[in-house]
């Protein structure tokens, strides 16, 4: 019976990708990992910065008016309390407890104004609102 060339050639490559993966080292140094990268908006003070790609001709982007109002409302904030627990402090402002770091959003008076918590002491606290640091103080007289 005559040998099918069919099965001879591949019975030759099984051979031979035998014959070259044990010639392959069998540990391997895992590849080192891409350095990962945090994006940051930066919102654009004219059209010549960028635009809003969903309105792309709208002004809204442009206008300083809320971070004004903002910053207006920040003002009108109010410690209600300060307390300490073990090594750290919380305040209270509006209806919400907060810790350093905390953020929220805090009812002012003329609206509401995201707050982020950056330091408390035992009589204030210093809050960020849009960017721009506020001290707020806190009486224990009502």
């Amino acid at each position: 019976m005559k040998p099918h060339i069919g099965s001879l050639s591949g019975l030759v490559a099984a051979s031979l990708s035998v014959a070259v993966l044990s010639a392959l080292p069998l540990t391997a140094e895992p590849a080192a990992q891409p350095a990962t990268t945090q994006s940051v908006f930066v919102m654009p003070a004219n059209p010549g910065e960028g635009h809003d790609p969903f309105f792309p001709d709208s002004s809204r982007p442009y206008e300083s008016a809320p971070n004004a109002q903002s910053s207006n409302l920040a003002e009108t904030l109010t410690v209600k309390g300060i307390t300490r627990m073990g090594n750290d402090y919380f305040v209270i402002i509006g209806n919400h407890t907060y810790g350093v770091g905390d953020d929220g959003e805090v009812k002012a008076s003329g609206g509401s104004v995201r707050i982020h918590v950056v330091e408390i002491n035992a009589g204030s606290c210093v809050v960020e609102v849009n960017g721009q640091r506020h001290e707020l103080t806190f009486s224990n007289n009502p």
